[in-house]
């Protein structure tokens, strides 16, 4: 069975059986057809049917429909939209958020949050895929990854975590490796949030919305931190925090471990370059290991 709350629990059903697909990929996240006094949609952005096999935003409408959220009218004239395929008056269909596509049997096929994919510095990132293996951590309980542009052009994957135990600790570096074994660097979040509980939405739902910056919040890191020395050292620290958009950094901390990346080190080399009148080379930043 599939549904979200807001459709009364569930809007479709899968008879699993000796379904000829049970053992296909399709079939384990197959949501089926919908239930009686329920219609299904796989829109477009432009609200317009998906042929089969391509993806849309799943769109349910029927008897089983919320009202809207309670006391939050933009909410919900955002996510219950006037239904374009209907006759019936203020007939309307609920936004879910979720892709899904039509099987050539007709059954629907879940695929996953829209939300959930995102496109960093040309590669495509699945954000889920990103939080099923940071909960593989044994230290970690929830986590959630999303795409931030808290500096204009900067966007940047940053992970929030509710660990096992409050008082726990994990180094960045720890997680970056950890994550490196299994996905290839660009999957890898910039900045790493741990949170005593996850912002929810009056449903319930995790309220990405509510994620505070990393810039707000202290990272735990493996390395001791060292305060710049001399004034050399504090003009060169505070080039790297404000080009990172993280604060404080200190001598010892590694510019790749808080999200740098070589578009950055660009940036970083120009205002080096602007502040001290010395043309560095990118391999400078690149070959950097503190």
């Amino acid at each position: 069975m599939y549904g979200p709350t807001e459709t009364t629990v569930w809007s479709s059903i899968f008879q699993i059986g000796n379904h000829a697909a049970f053992q296909t990929k399709e079939a384990s996240e197959a949501i089926g057809r919908p239930i009686a006094n329920t219609q299904i949609y796989l829109l477009d952005q432009y609200l317009q049917p998906v042929p089969i096999g391509v993806s849309g935003e799943l769109h349910i409408g029927g008897d089983g429909l919320a009202r809207g959220y309670l006391n939050r009218p933009e909410l919900t004239a955002e996510k219950f939209i006037p239904n374009p395929f209907s006759n019936e008056p203020n007939a309307r269909l609920y936004k879910t958020g979720y892709l899904a596509r039509y099987l050539p049997d007709g059954n629907i096929e879940y695929l996953n949050r829209i939300d959930n994919q995102v496109k960093l510095r040309g590669f495509r990132i699945e954000l889920g895929e990103i939080e099923a293996v940071l909960i593989q951590h044994p230290k970690v309980r929830e986590a959630v990854v999303i795409i931030r542009e808290d500096q204009p052009g900067d966007k940047r994957l940053v992970a929030y975590l509710v660990l096992t135990k409050a008082q726990e600790v994990i180094p960045t570096n720890i997680l970056r490796q950890f994550l490196k074994e299994k996905l290839p660097d660009y999957m890898v979040p910039a900045a790493f949030v741990k949170l005593k509980a996850m912002p929810l939405t009056p449903n319930g739902k995790v309220d990405r919305r509510a994620l505070p910056a990393p810039t707000q919040v202290g990272q735990e890191s493996q390395e001791a931190f060292v305060v710049s020395q001399d004034k050399l050292e504090r003009q060169l620290t505070n080039i790297w925090e404000n080009v990172l958009g993280i604060h404080p950094l200190g001598v010892n901390d590694n510019f790749f471990d808080h999200g740098g990346h070589s578009l950055l080190a660009v940036t970083l080399l120009d205002k080096v370059e602007k502040n001290f009148g010395k043309s560095l080379s990118p391999m400078t930043v690149l070959g950097l290991t503190h």
